[in-house]
């Protein structure tokens, strides 16, 4: 006796068995796993702005109530955190300069915590260092001005810088470490704002004190579209935002800081402008809505800003 098989009736026994082909075939190695791998960038439209947010580097935490939600119970932490989806004894901290091409000059919001963190970051982005025009920063903690300087010298040399008046003021007469061996020896090439103060055309500084006695938000326009570069007015994307009340042990003044959260991303929400913020989880940028219990839900940023105005 002769089988016959025809083409649809291999198929028919092949749909029938949709296993047999792994049962045939001869088991694999598994391949390593690579771990995270993080882009190092991201690239947004605002009207004429082309703004890049730069991921300089990460950092993970442990027992993260020692530095988010101080003044909350222990109770009120984890149940906020359990909301969310996250864990309450582990999170992991970004570091998001952020770089604006106006179509006449490069714009370096902040600069991480060591050249090798942002100049990879830039790399990435097909920028170098010496095209950047104005380093602008959004105040004088460690991982913000860290990136200006280091053992082969300034990182960006032909680079203006600017900064709050209020802030700069502040740290040449308390003074610090990283204040003293990055920012000083550059101080003859700042200028200095107050609120209000033009950086370029269409990108101006908003007073954010608190986080710490002169730290600025910086507000973009351009074509009719607006975002606010909001640095570490709100540290993280649900116990600083969700909660504006908790403390934070880096705000130096920490009534100042809660007031400016809800001041500023108040007005975020009621204007539904994005937003990119420093520590936010990388690309760092989103949107904000009142959630009704006296803080913000944030709401990530997809493909809003693909496309022209």
């Amino acid at each position: 006796m002769t089988l016959q098989v025809s083409r649809r009736n291999a198929l028919i026994a092949g749909a029938t068995l949709p296993f047999a082909p792994l049962l045939s075939t001869p088991a694999r190695a598994a391949a390593p796993l690579q771990g995270p791998a993080p882009q190092g960038f991201s690239r947004l439209k605002l009207g004429g702005f082309e703004v890049t947010p730069l991921l300089a580097g990460t950092r993970a935490m442990d027992k993260p109530q020692e530095t988010f939600g101080t003044n909350a119970s222990p109770e009120q932490f984890a149940a906020l955190s359990a909301e969310n989806f996250i864990p309450n004894d582990k999170s992991v901290n970004f570091f998001t300069p952020v770089l604006v091409n106006t179509g006449a000059e490069l714009i370096l919001f902040d600069t991480g915590l060591a050249p090798e963190g942002v100049t990879a970051a830039l790399s990435k982005a097909g920028v170098t260092p010496d095209q950047v025009d104005v380093v602008v920063l959004t105040h004088m903690h460690g991982d913000h001005i860290g990136g200006l300087s280091g053992d082969a010298g300034v990182t960006f040399p032909k680079a203006r810088y600017v900064t709050g008046q209020a802030e700069f003021d502040h740290w040449a007469q308390a003074g610090n470490e990283g204040f003293d061996t990055k920012v000083k020896p550059l101080a003859d090439k700042f200028t200095f704002l107050d609120d209000g103060g033009s950086v370029a055309s269409g990108i101006t500084a908003v007073a954010a004190f608190g986080h710490s006695p002169g730290h600025m938000a910086f507000h973009l326009e351009s074509a009719g579209q607006r975002l606010m570069l909001t640095a570490d007015t709100a540290n993280h994307y649900v116990w600083s935002l969700q909660r504006p009340d908790w403390e934070v042990r880096f705000d130096a003044d920490k009534a100042a800081a809660a007031q400016t959260r809800k001041d500023i991303f108040g007005m975020i929400a009621a204007d539904r402008i994005p937003f990119i913020g420093y520590h936010m989880p990388f690309p760092a940028a989103g949107h904000v809505e009142d959630n009704g219990e006296g803080g913000f839900r944030f709401v990530p940023l997809s493909y809003q800003l693909l496309f022209d105005a």
